[in-house]
């Protein structure tokens, strides 16, 4: 009955458009007010994962359920590492292969995004229907991994192993999302609602991770603590070093005029602010001191 219940609801909200999507053209251009000095890290350093294109999902989430299978109770996509799932462990993860052409066997992953007028693959299992997730699951047609330095300093590079998050699934309870939607050919309008885009545009998704670490920990137990975002200004509190910034842009081509979700947790009804993403960072020292070297010296590299 739970689940009837929620599907009743999910139903009910997604009727609710005007509250869930806004057409592109009706959000404002975006502000931003960091101001690049002089000692800027002004480089970018890209790197090439694919599309997932081998269909890497499943309900874990090795960051905030380790050891736990569907403990997401969604369905993740996956680029870079091929191994991910709920038993991975820093020692799996550095001796299994990647999907990123750099030799980079980090793990970056999201939420699915499904088309909601149509049955998905996993209409009765764990992370689809089960949970309140229906809809067919539609693969990405870009995904973008760019490091970049710091507005107002050189960064330092990160360890090895460590994890970050950026956004929230709960954030309905929370109030702390950082979802941001938007549409090509308006990249400079970004939303927390589903964007209705002008015919033949992509709709995309953007995550920008914390770049502020404090040192010491690659993780912390509530796996958001050990890492922070910047001021507005760009500079990082007093006590944390600047890391490379990590963004991930993940571009859909949805139909036309079709309704489409995130998955999410059951009670957070597929939410468009709950979009959230997870990285673990596994590159070699090698390859993270090209990043950091890259970005410090102001080349663009890829």
């Amino acid at each position: 009955m739970r689940w009837a219940s929620l599907s009743l609801v999910l139903v009910l909200v997604a009727g609710c458009a005007d509250s869930r999507t806004v057409a592109i053209d009706e959000v404002p251009v975006a502000v931003d007010s960091a101001i690049t000095t002089e000692d800027a890290s002004t480089g970018t350093f890209a790197v090439d994962c694919g599309r997932n294109e081998s269909r890497h999902l499943n309900a874990d989430n090795m960051v905030i359920a380790p050891g736990q299978p569907f403990g997401a109770h969604h369905t993740h996509e996956y680029v870079g590492n091929t191994s991910t799932n709920a038993g991975s462990t820093d020692e799996s993860l550095a001796a299994a292969g990647t999907t990123c052409r750099a030799g980079d066997p980090s793990t970056y992953y999201w939420p699915v995004l499904r088309l909601t007028d149509r049955t998905g693959h996993d209409e009765h299992e764990p992370g689809g229907g089960v949970h309140g997730n229906t809809g067919e699951v539609l693969p990405p047609a870009d995904v973008d991994i760019t490091f970049a330095g710091s507005p107002v300093s050189r960064v330092v590079a990160m360890p090895r192993f460590l994890r970050m998050i950026t956004g929230d699934p709960a954030a309905l309870n929370t109030g702390r999302g950082r979802a941001r939607w938007s549409c090509t050919g308006f990249e400079d309008r970004h939303t927390d609602r589903y964007p209705e885009c002008a015919p033949g545009g992509k709709v995309l998704r953007t995550f920008e991770f914390p770049s502020c670490w404090d040192g010491r920990n690659t993780d912390s137990p509530s796996h958001r603590a050990h890492v922070e975002f910047p001021a507005a200004n760009g500079v990082c509190r007093t006590g944390t070093f600047p890391v490379p910034k990590l963004r991930v842009r993940v571009a859909y081509d949805v139909p036309d005029g079709a309704p489409y979700a995130i998955d999410s947790f059951p009670e957070q009804l597929r939410d468009p602010g709950t979009d959230h993403a997870m990285f673990v960072n596994v590159m070699p020292v090698p390859l993270m001191d090209r990043v950091t070297a890259c970005l410090n010296t102001g080349e663009n590299c890829s």
